[in-house]
């Protein structure tokens, strides 16, 4: 089902501090974006909702993605599943090849899924932000040809 990870998000305070500090770590900086509107609103789960985004790429190849909530501070507060604006660890990113049955596996394998999948403004590719058995979020992006 899995292809890859497709990257790691991290929402932290200062995206500029961020930047500096994983570049320094020797990563580089490939997009940066600020999001708001419908499409992100819907994904993240929050009403009115701005953040910025930075990927950086490892030695490896693979991506870091900052997040900074700039509507929405860090979250705060103890629920069973973890917002989607909370310090740390965000969320991981796994292209798969079918998300609806990505969306099957999480419910019968004691995850939750809170809505349906969002098409990208750019229609290329199926993604929803779902969660673990343990509460943490996962990104499944389904690629579209």
């Amino acid at each position: 089902m899995v292809v890859n990870t497709r990257h790691t998000g991290i929402v932290v305070k200062d995206i500029d501090r961020a930047v500096r500090f994983y570049e320094g770590m020797g990563m580089v900086l490939v997009n940066r974006m600020l999001e708001k509107g419908p499409y992100i609103e819907k994904l993240v789960g929050l009403s009115d909702v701005m953040l910025e985004w930075a990927k950086l790429r490892l030695p490896d190849h693979s991506l870091l993605e900052l997040l900074q909530y700039h509507s929405h501070p860090y979250g705060i507060g103890i629920n069973a599943l973890q917002e989607s604006n909370r310090l740390g660890c965000s969320h991981i990113a796994f292209t798969v090849v079918d998300i609806e049955k990505g969306i099957e596996y999480v419910k019968a394998n004691g995850g939750n899924v809170k809505k349906n999948y969002q098409l990208s403004p750019d229609r290329k590719v199926k993604v929803i932000y779902c969660y673990d058995p343990e509460g943490n979020i996962l990104e499944l992006v389904q690629e579209l040809k």
